[in-house]
């Protein structure tokens, strides 16, 4: 059976390589830091995306906040990181088909790229970030901290094996930058990526771009898939109203989702296609960058927004603490031990300092999770 399945598999896969376009990245071409044996089904890049969807990291997305703290616990149609990364996958293997790229490496890519968010999103981030420079560990970022998880954390600390290509777009996208062209860094190396985080924790502003056009693809479609999705769902939590919407954003790029997501992907697929960068066009850049700043000023810097995060601010050091005290006096009743550190091999738990494994074992939490956690060691036992 295994001749006939590897002739079948041989011939699709000949079939989907002649679809891609010069500039792709083909599977072939592809590296991991330890060699595995082919599948007989499935390219590198689609063996990656398996691995990526079926980890617990993967699994506890649908749990975390994209922007709105909080509020799936009381309406779970608020757009949650699960959703977020749906929307993701599908709009940037839309651009990749048309513009002839990998659709398989971009998949995976953006199937992982969130997968360091801790709890409440990027005010979570912001207040981790804090506890970690406290504890001598430098900053935290979620990109960094998705590699980690991939590399250190999942299959119990041996890690998912990726191969370079799918590691290098999830440490590479940064939704928060803006770019009118993305010019892949195609000559990126291991050491390379390492510097980069070694800077970017010690408090370094760096630009640092993928070494595919795949991962490309994926960086410029992250901010494509919340900047209309974010404005839907500050509509719904009733902080602004469509009427609000800057007219001459509104008119260009369009007043709903569906309409901002149509406008920016055309753009995106005609000044990419048979170009060695991915690239918006002018006018619509500055268009989207004016909206970004919008969405800075009316959702996320919002004061009931950040009334409500307050509490993550206040929460987040002393359930550092906590943790890091339970480590230090070996309390093997901690959840830090029974629900992570005792389900990690020795790969991970003889290669991480103490602050490190607080860190990581609180960035893999869901905001639920989170929550739990807070009221058992801070409200009255009440027997």
């Amino acid at each position: 059976m295994n001749d006939k399945l590897t002739d079948i598999f041989n011939e699709i896969r000949a079939s989907y390589e002649s679809t891609l376009g010069k500039r792709a990245f083909h599977s072939a071409n592809a590296w991991r830091s330890k060699k595995e044996e082919p599948d007989i089904m499935r390219s590198q890049f689609a063996v990656d995306r398996d691995r990526i969807l079926y980890s617990g990291a993967y699994r506890r997305y649908h749990g975390k906040t994209q922007v709105f703290s909080f509020t799936n616990m009381i309406d779970e149609e608020m757009t949650n990181r699960n959703l977020h990364i749906a929307y993701v996958s599908q709009i940037s293997r839309t651009i990749g088909k048309y513009l002839k790229l990998n659709t398989e490496l971009i998949e995976a890519i953006a199937l992982g790229h969130d997968l360091g968010h801790c709890p409440f999103g990027h005010d979570g981030e912001t207040a981790l970030s804090q506890c970690c420079e406290k504890n001598g560990i430098g900053e935290f970022h979620h990109n960094i901290e998705s590699l980690h998880i991939v590399d250190h954390i999942s299959r119990k600390g041996k890690g998912l094996n990726l191969t370079f290509q799918v590691r290098d777009g999830i440490i590479s996208h940064d939704g928060e930058v803006h770019n009118t062209q993305l010019i892949p860094q195609t000559n990126k190396t291991e050491e390379d990526i390492q510097n980069y985080i070694y800077a970017k924790k010690a408090g370094q502003d760096l630009q640092f771009m993928p070494a595919t056009l795949e991962g490309c693809v994926v960086r410029i479609t992250d901010t494509i898939a919340y900047i209309g999705q974010d404005i839907e769902d500050a509509i719904r939590f009733n902080i602004l109203t469509r009427d609000e919407l800057p007219a001459e954003q509104v008119t260009y790029l369009g007043n709903t989702n569906s309409q901002i997501i149509e406008t920016l992907i055309k753009s995106v697929i005609v000044n990419s296609y048979e170009q060695d960068f991915i690239a918006f066009d002018k006018e619509t850049s500055e268009h989207l960058l004016a909206l970004k700043k919008f969405n800075y000023k009316r959702i996320y810097t919002d004061e009931n927004v950040k009334k409500s995060n307050s509490i993550i601010y206040r929460t987040m050091p002393i359930l550092f603490d906590i943790y890091l005290n339970d480590i230090q006096e070996n309390n093997r009743e901690s959840k830090i031990f029974k629900h992570f550190l005792d389900h990690k091999f020795p790969e991970y738990l003889e290669n991480f300092s103490p602050a490190e494994k607080v860190r990581d074992f609180i960035a893999t939490m869901t905001d639920r999770y989170y929550n739990e956690e807070i009221k058992a060691y801070l409200l009255p036992w009440r027997g």
